[in-house]
């Protein structure tokens, strides 16, 4: 038993006459009788009777197609389903650090599902720190991951699609608020606050520091940029932190930071072991096309 016996019984069932069936089915009258034939005496009963010049079920053929009728469209769907993604449509799985959820990736999805206006394409979206991230990028959790540079890994794909800027923050009455730019050598008499262990940024402002041949002194460590915004707004140290809009509104100085040079960037990240599908492989050439040729 095979698919095109199924699908040339049902159409048999349907028209109840050899010929037009045949004809529907672009195959040979004695194909279609053969294929019949061969069906019948797998199941070991009649399924057809003749009813003048055509045919009719018989008790078992109209049983018979009931199973068939529900099994062909359960198939049906699944080809259909599986057609689609073929198309691009489906679901996009994204992780994002917390802040790129404002804009960033709001609008690339926006514009994105803009040009695809005939496809049907999902997202789903969900922000968290770069460890977090890429832990749930490893156990399929997220197609794409967008984050502060990772750790050098054979299983992940890294590229960077766009540049990140850091800054000085000082309280708006802190001696250094009198600067336009610094220097982090001329920072270090005085306490900071820090990213901990747990964020990627963590990792990038100590080669930062790694240039100035120095470390800061460590006040208070915290996970949370905001936190470090409010913490710095109240007088607790100063901090580097990537530069938010959010700051302008806040009793902060934002310094540009001009030695040592640096340049950060946001990275998209896939896991090279999983499986892309068409959706998500157009999303990323999508986002590569669009940021950097810029």
């Amino acid at each position: 038993m095979n698919l095109y016996q199924l699908r040339y019984f049902a159409e048999l069932a349907h028209e109840q006459h050899y010929t037009n069936a045949a004809q529907h089915l672009n195959i040979s009258q004695p194909s279609l009788s053969h294929a019949i034939s061969q069906l019948e005496e797998e199941l070991g009963v009649q399924l057809f009777e003749k009813a003048g010049r055509g045919t009719r079920l018989t008790e078992y053929g109209h049983e018979f197609l009931q199973c068939v009728t529900r099994s062909l469209s359960i198939l049906d769907n699944g080809i259909e389903n599986m057609r689609r993604y073929a198309r691009g449509e489906g679901l996009i799985r994204l992780g994002f650090l917390t802040q790129l959820g404002v804009q960033f990736i709001p609008r690339l999805a926006s514009r994105f599902l803009s040009l695809n206006p005939d496809c049907r394409i999902n997202f789903t979206f969900h922000g968290d720190r770069t460890p977090e991230l890429l832990d749930g990028l490893r156990l399929r959790k997220y197609d794409l991951v967008f984050c502060v540079r990772p750790i050098e890994s054979d299983d992940l794909s890294c590229v960077p699609i766009d540049r990140q800027e850091l800054v000085l923050i000082v309280p708006k009455d802190h001696p250094l608020a009198e600067n336009q730019s610094i220097s982090l050598e001329d920072t270090l008499q005085y306490p900071y606050i820090y990213f901990n262990n747990k964020t990627g940024l963590r990792f990038v402002i100590d080669e930062l520091f790694e240039k100035v041949g120095r470390r800061p002194e460590i006040a208070y460590e915290t996970d949370e940029e905001q936190i470090i915004f409010g913490l710095v707004a109240y007088g607790f140290g100063i901090a580097v932190t990537p530069y938010r809009e959010i700051l302008l509104k806040l009793n902060v100085k934002i310094l540009p930071i001009v030695r040592p040079a640096w340049e950060g960037n946001i990275y998209m990240v896939t896991n090279k072991q999983t499986y892309q599908t068409p959706a998500v492989k157009n999303f990323r050439d999508f986002i590569l096309r669009e940021l950097l040729q810029q």
